[in-house]
């Protein structure tokens, strides 16, 4: 489950988007550098090879470990798209391009928001979708839709399998795991599976948040909402913390997390971008990244815990903060939201800002690590994180 926002103003474009997947299911920040391809090459998707073309731009991605395609990310054109899981009356295939490998695509061949869209429908048409898509779970399928944008427009894009339906954006738009376009949606829509995703919920909270939006800080802010009361997540017996934009896992017919984060201002004399490279926004930290430079994170975390990796070393602050939000997160929110009002003023190299953040990470986990309080979490949900801890080997 995932939610992606744009705001299209005169002056430039405003994205956002946080990535729900598996509570263990790792993200990366992936760079690769624009290439020359020959005539015949291919490219070998997540589960299909697929003709290249002669030239792919640079892309910034952020990727589930396992899969080749990303679920979020930014061209050296300034392009950014999010994609989301849709639930349709068209089976998904067994095999085919994923949304995720849609996304990549798009972002390597398109050097504007309406290339990347063409590039993606031709895949569509083409090529159809198909293939797991889960890593817990690797035999759930879905189609997609996408939310495509450069400093001067954005699109939605909504797909059930290899039919399409396309809008241009102005000013706010928002999308989750529903298809949106009237007559579209309508078709194709499985509302049952769409009701069960409380998407609608997490739509509404994320459209009212962006229209109140000034800047980047606000989209932020969105991002780590955990909706309507309280400081931490509300869960809910079937679907857990999985109704507000920042997702925690937990219910027993669905146990999303938020696992990276990302915002973007693309404006006509520059694009900057910002992203945790962690998961649950609600403790990470904004880190301004650029889509042309590459940084040196560690190894590529897997779903084992790993102290090398930020990603991991992150969940020890993260999962220890769940226990009791009300208390554990002001511990670190009144520096972290005081930090992040420094960096958009003045944007430091990536490079240094990840190392402060490495800084502040570890002073952060060692005050929540520290502080005695009750585990206010349902039964469920202490029981849900308990296997997850065990399967990553995280004492």
């Amino acid at each position: 489950m995932c939610d992606t926002i744009v705001i299209v103003r005169p002056e430039g474009v405003l994205f956002a988007k946080n990535s729900d997947r598996d509570a263990n299911e790792a993200q990366l920040l992936d760079w690769r550098p624009p290439r020359e391809h020959s005539p015949a090459a291919r490219v070998r998707c997540t589960w299909i090879e697929i003709p290249q073309v002669e030239r792919t731009h640079g892309v910034l991605l952020s990727r589930p470990f396992w899969m080749w395609g990303a679920e979020m990310g930014a061209n050296q054109h300034g392009v950014v798209i999010g994609n989301e899981a849709v639930f349709t009356k068209t089976p998904p295939g067994r095999t085919g391009l994923t949304g995720m490998d849609l996304l990549r695509l798009g972002l390597e061949r398109g050097a504007s928001a309406r290339q990347a869209v063409d590039v993606i429908v031709e895949l569509v048409e083409r090529h159809g979708q198909g293939g797991g898509c889960g890593h817990e779970q690797r035999g759930f399928r879905y189609h997609s839709s996408f939310l495509v944008a450069d400093p001067r427009s954005a699109f939605v894009l909504e797909t059930a399998g290899r039919e399409w339906a396309m809008e241009e954006v102005e000013g706010v738009r928002t999308i989750s795991n529903g298809l949106t376009i009237p007559g579209f949606a309508e078709r194709h829509s499985d509302r049952l599976k769409t009701w069960g995703s409380r998407c609608r919920i997490r739509q509404r909270l994320t459209e009212e948040g962006a229209r109140r939006a000034v800047g980047v800080g606000d989209l932020m802010a969105v991002l780590r909402s955990h909706g309507e009361g309280g400081v931490g997540p509300r869960y809910d017996l079937l679907t857990g913390g999985l109704a507000a934009p920042c997702v925690h896992p937990g219910g027993l017919a669905a146990s999303s997390q938020t696992t990276a984060s990302w915002v973007a201002e693309l404006r006509a004399d520059g694009v900057r971008h910002w992203v945790t490279a962690t998961a649950a926004p609600c403790t990470g930290l904004y880190k301004p990244v650029r889509a042309g430079e590459a940084l040196d994170l560690g190894p590529t975390p897997t779903d084992v815990a790993d102290p090398h990796s930020l990603w991991w070393r992150h969940e020890r602050l993260h999962r220890r903060v769940l226990r009791n939000p009300e208390r554990l997160l002001p511990l670190i929110t009144g520096e972290r939201d005081e930090v992040e009002r420094r960096w958009l003023a003045s944007p430091p190299p990536p490079a240094a800002a990840f190392a402060e953040g490495d800084r502040l990470l570890e002073r952060w986990t060692s005050a929540v690590v520290a502080a005695e309080v009750p585990d206010t979490r349902p039964a469920s949900v202490r029981r849900y994180w308990r296997r997850r801890d065990r399967y990553a080997h995280l004492s």
